[in-house]
């Protein structure tokens, strides 16, 4: 079921539904928000550097989705729509259809991205977000404030405002001044301690995941692992996101509702017509030092020769292609992956590219949050089959997933948008803004050692721990 929340506007909303907020369909459920949007281009443009979208979010519960400095960013709170159980996707995305047929939207820009849209994050597992738990499945916000930019440094910005009426907003430009903005502080001293499991505990459970995938129960399962910080000072997003966006800067920036990381696998982007996914599964760590250069092209050979590797991509990229082909007229899928080099790890990676096409019967084609649904849990972040992966992470792994290696992202009112995965992502505890939940997970095939493997996810734990200035 899904629960629309009418909640204040201002700064120092952190976005909490009220309990016992009534849901559609029910009985005394909220009439459907008469949403009023206007966005108008930015004549001076914004900042050529990488954190501009970032450097302009106003207080501690910012949303965004940047990469190379481009992308969106939004505060504030109009509209929260919230979803429960397995029918999470669908029911969302219902009611945001709702909010649509309502919505007055006046689009000066006509971008990916203007008008009117929305950020949203779900749970990784259907069993998340069921009757009784206190967090919802999935969560659909609308911001009251939204700048965006597209073609970088010179290219087209905007901003949009977003009000519940009959009027249009006012003009909000004012909000881009920095006076509006409160400071960002450093989380000064960070500790970390593991979460769920031990280092060594997990790396039993890889040995589990191993033995399981040896004797043909299934031949791939992703397991992963938590880590728990705790900040001397209350942690601020926008200090993470901002070293982020920099440091990160070729992967995609996000937050959402207390989630944030830099994800380098996009799970989806609709636009136009065409859908493009970034398959990521094989990994190496990458090195630092005066010759890292050099020991990244010997490491980069070594991945793209490794038959465990290899294996492990060919298993996520099957099944993205299999998930994306009933949505598609065409689709290329990459014969072989390429290197993506990051600061901290190289990656195998593959783009799979499609044309989408209309349903038989005249429907529309997918929306990004429906192609979005179809393809988790792909077998990057689960396994293959997914089904015995899944019934083996709930057995073993030994922790709640929550958000993590789930969709994130945003999409619009023509349906169009970006989804990536939660990776390389933390999870800011709603009751005490010191502690922060970072999380990591491993491809698991018959050849993979465990010592290994916690390596990997140390590796993969960088990220997180860097935007924290751990």
């Amino acid at each position: 079921m899904t629960e629309h929340s009418h909640l204040p506007a201002g700064p120092d909303d952190l976005g909490t539904a009220p309990a016992g907020s009534p849901r559609t369909g029910s009985p005394g459920s909220p009439a459907v928000p008469r949403l009023v949007v206007r966005t108008t281009r930015l004549p001076d443009g914004l900042p050529d550097d990488l954190t501009a979208l970032t450097d302009l979010l106003p207080d501690a519960r910012p949303l965004a989705w940047v990469r190379r400095g481009d992308g969106i960013v939004g505060w504030g709170e109009t509209l929260r729509l919230e979803a429960w159980g397995p029918g999470r996707f669908a029911d969302a995305e219902a009611a945001w259809q709702e909010v649509l047929g309502a919505a007055v939207v006046h689009d000066d820009v006509s971008l990916p991205g203007s008008g009117l849209v929305a950020f949203g994050s779900f749970a990784f597992d259907d069993a998340s977000g069921t009757t009784g738990d206190a967090r919802p499945g999935g969560t659909i916000l609308v911001p009251r404030v939204v700048v965006g930019r597209r073609g970088g440094p010179g290219g087209t910005a905007w901003v949009t405002s977003i009000s519940e009426g009959d009027a249009l907003p006012d003009d909000v430009a004012s909000v881009l001044d920095p006076a509006h903005r409160t400071p960002v502080a450093a989380p000064g001293r960070v500790t970390t301690v593991d979460g769920s499991l031990s280092a060594d505990d997990w790396t039993a459970v890889v040995a589990e995941g191993v033995e399981r995938i040896r004797r043909g129960d299934l031949e791939k399962v992703v397991l992963a692992r938590d880590v728990v910080a705790t900040a001397e000072h209350p942690v601020d997003p926008r200090w993470m996101l901002g070293r982020l966006a920099t440091a990160y800067d070729a992967c995609w920036t996000f937050s959402v509702d207390g989630m944030v990381g830099a994800t380098p696998e996009l799970l989806v982007r609709s636009e136009k017509g065409l859908v493009t996914s970034r398959v990521l599964a094989g990994t190496i760590r990458r090195s630092g030092g005066a010759e890292a250069d050099d020991d990244s092209l010997l490491r980069a050979a070594h991945l793209a020769r490794s038959s465990k590797d290899l294996e492990e991509h060919e298993y996520a990229v099957a099944s993205v292609a299999d998930a994306l082909a009933p949505f598609c007229s065409s689709m290329n899928v990459p014969d072989a992956p390429f290197v993506l080099h990051l600061p901290n790890v190289l990656h195998l990676a593959s783009d799979v590219t499609g044309v989408l096409v209309a349903g038989a019967d005249g429907r529309p084609a997918p929306t990004s949050l429906a192609l979005a649904a179809a393809l988790h849990p792909s077998a990057a972040v689960c396994g293959t089959p997914t089904l015995a992966a899944r019934d083996l992470i709930r057995e073993i792994e030994g922790m709640d997933r929550a958000r993590y290696a789930a969709p994130v992202g945003w999409f619009g009112a023509d349906g169009d948008g970006e989804w990536g995965i939660a990776l390389r992502s933390a999870e800011l505890s709603s009751r005490d803004p010191h502690h922060v939940r970072l999380f990591a997970g491993c491809g698991i095939v018959a050849a993979s050692d465990p010592a290994a493997e916690l390596a990997e996810s140390e590796a993969k734990l960088e990220p997180m721990r860097y935007a924290l200035g751990e």
